[in-house]
C-alpha cells in the first residue's frame, strides 16, 4: 500500500503518515489520537485516520479531536503514545499554550508528539501566528523535551489558500514548519527516591562508635527536676554588690555630651543631658508667689519685681522700649 502521498480535490500533498511509518514508525498496539481542525479537508481526515488504524492493529486504537475542544475531552492523563496534531494535509492549526499543554497531558510517559503547523519567517502583527523561532519554545514551555525541527519548507497553493481563508493572513512570509516532541519519563506530580551520592560513613576502627544507652545519661527529663538531691544554682547569686550598684550618668555620655562648655544636647539625646538642660532652664526663670507677673500691672501685686512692666510670656525675656527708659 503506498502512503507516501495522496491525490485531492485541493491537489496533491504529502501524507503525515508516510512519516509515521518511516523514521519515526508508528508500532502495532498503540494507542493514536489525531488532532484536527475546520480547515481539515474531511476526506483528508478520513484517509488519515484509516491509515494509522492499519498500522496500529486490531490492539491499538485511534482518537480523533477537534484542536478547539481537546481541552474540554474526557481523556486521562497518560492515554495515548502518539498524538499527530495539525497533519491532516491542507490543516491550518494553530497551537494554543493550552492545546500543547493539553497534549502532554494526555501523552504517555515517554510518548511522542508530531505537529505540524505555519509560521512566520519573522515577527509581524499577528497574534495568532507564531515565528519559526518561538514554536520550539511554546513545545518546550508545555513540558515537552527533546523538540526538534523535522521538516520546514514553503506553503503550497492550497496550503496558503487555507491560511487567508481560515486565519485571515494575506502575507506571503509563512513556512509550514514540522516538529517533534517528547513527553518525559516520569508524569506530572510523580515522586521518585533520590539516591544521594555520598553514603554514611562507618565510624573509624580504632574509634568505638557511642552507644545509645550511654547517650540517654545526658538527657534531662521533667521528672529530673522535681528530684530533691538535685543541687539548683539560684542566679541571684551570680550577682555582686558592685553588679548591684546604678552606674553615673554622666559616665553613659557620649564623649561629645563632655566636651567642655558644650551647653546643647545631641539630637535624641539619650544620656540625660537634654533633660538636665530643661531642668536648669526651668530652675532660672523667677517664680512668681501670686502667678499673675506674666499677665500685667492691672493684676500684680504691690510687692512684685516686674510692677511697671508690659506683659509678658512666662520664661520670655523682658525687653523694654525706648519710651518706657527715664532717668531714675
Amino acid at each position: 500500500m503506498e502512503l507516501c502521498s495522496h491525490s485531492s480535490a485541493q491537489g496533491t500533498s504529502r501524507c503525515a503518515a508516510a512519516v509515521a511509518m518511516g523514521e519515526y514508525s508508528i508500532a502495532a498496539g498503540q494507542r493514536v489520537a489525531i488532532v484536527w481542525d475546520s480547515s481539515s479537508p474531511v476526506e483528508a481526515l478520513k484517509g488519515l485516520v484509516d491509515e494509522m488504524q492499519a498500522l496500529v492493529g486490531a490492539a491499538g486504537s485511534v482518537s480523533v479531536e477537534n484542536v478547539n475542544q481537546l481541552c474540554q475531552s474526557s481523556h486521562r492523563e497518560s492515554s495515548f503514545d502518539v498524538v499527530l496534531s495539525g497533519l491532516v494535509p491542507g490543516s491550518t492549526a494553530q497551537h494554543s499554550p493550552e492545546v500543547l499543554a493539553e497534549i502532554a497531558r494526555i501523552l504517555k510517559p515517554g510518548g511522542r508528539v508530531l505537529l505540524k503547523e505555519p509560521v512566520l519567517t519573522a515577527a509581524a502583527n499577528s497574534s495568532r501566528l507564531k515565528t519559526a523561532a518561538k514554536l520550539p519554545t511554546a513545545l518546550t514551555l508545555s513540558g515537552l523535551v527533546e523538540v526538534k525541527e523535522l521538516q520546514k519548507e514553503a506553503l503550497s497553493p492550497e496550503e496558503s489558500q487555507a491560511v487567508q481563508q481560515h486565519l485571515g493572513y494575506q502575507g506571503n512570509d509563512l513556512l509550514m514548519v514540522q516538529l517533534e516532541g517528547r513527553k518525559p519519563n516520569f508524569e506530572v506530580g510523580s515522586s521518585t527516591q533520590l539516591q544521594l551520592a555520598f553514603a554514611k560513613k562507618a565510624a573509624p576502627s580504632g574509634k568505638p562508635s557511642l552507644d545509645p544507652a550511654a547517650a540517654k545519661l545526658w538527657t534531662l527529663s521533667a521528672n529530673d527536676m522535681n528530684d530533691e538531691e538535685m543541687d539548683l544554682l539560684d542566679s541571684d547569686e551570680l550577682l555582686d554588690s558592685e553588679d548591684l550598684k546604678k552606674p553615673d550618668p554622666a559616665s553613659l555620655r557620649a564623649p561629645s555630651c563632655k566636651e567642655l562648655g558644650k551647653k546643647k544636647a545631641c539630637k535624641n539625646c539619650t544620656c540625660g543631658l537634654a533633660e538636665e538642660l530643661e531642668q536648669e532652664k526651668r530652675s532660672s526663670q523667677p517664680k512668681s508667689a501670686c502667678g499673675n507677673c506674666a499677665t500685667g500691672g492691672a493684676f500684680r501685686c504691690a510687692s512684685c519685681p516686674y510692677l511697671g512692666m508690659p506683659a509678658f510670656k512666662p520664661g520670655e525675656k523682658i525687653l523694654l522700649k525706648e519710651n518706657q527708659l527715664h532717668d531714675a
